[in-house]
């Protein structure tokens, strides 16, 4: 599966190769890419262009777990990216422990996208909606943590998180006049530590 994935990135690449040297903008939507880069608005039909992209590299990709026919739901997530959400049941192989199969197949998944696109556009992959219930415990988990460190006159450190968890974190306390936040440590252990102002 791995390796058909590998094999599949190199043949886009030697397309991408082949592409680059008739055009400035690489992948199979130049007029899009350049418009994005751009900063101008796309249009609708630009935007099911981008999904419809994503979309099939997602559905691609399930094949290789069984789940072809696995529903996909889209929206729009709250910074404007584009949010697919696989609501098959029994996918649970694909989040993995505390999501790091999740993470690895965004990674991945954003890739592929990338090369397809000609440029990167913010796409996202949940399983079951996991990332947005995460979410939601990563910023109760935060602000619980700042409640406890303003009470007990002390700092506080959350466990080891990804960059995106500890981002969570960051942004749902920075607006917390009596705490502050910053990183500590080294990946995998790096974790959030919430001090007193």
């Amino acid at each position: 599966m791995a390796e058909e994935l590998l094999d599949q990135l190199d043949e886009e690449r030697e397309t991408d190769v082949a592409e680059q040297e008739q055009s400035e903008y690489v992948g199979a939507y130049p007029e899009i890419a350049q418009r994005y880069k751009n900063g101008e608005d796309l249009s609708d039909e630009e935007l099911d262009t981008i999904a419809d992209v994503a979309v099939s590299i997602l559905h691609e990709i399930l094949t290789h777990f069984d789940a072809e026919g696995a529903p996909i739901d889209e929206y729009e997530g709250d910074d404007g990216e584009l949010i697919l959400d696989v609501t098959a049941p029994d996918l649970a192989v694909l989040i993995g422990r505390h999501g790091r199969t999740l993470e690895s197949l965004q990674t991945m998944f954003s890739l592929l996208v990338s090369r397809k696109l000609g440029f990167r556009y913010p796409v996202v992959v949940d399983i079951e909606g996991y990332k947005s219930r995460r979410h939601d415990k990563i910023v109760d988990l935060a602000h619980k943590a700042a409640s406890r460190a303003i009470r007990q006159h002390t700092t506080v450190s959350l466990q080891p998180m990804n960059a995106y968890e500890r981002r969570l974190v960051h942004i749902a306390l920075r607006d917390n006049v009596s705490v502050e936040t910053h990183s500590e440590g080294i990946d995998p252990d790096r974790r959030v530590v919430i001090t007193l102002r």
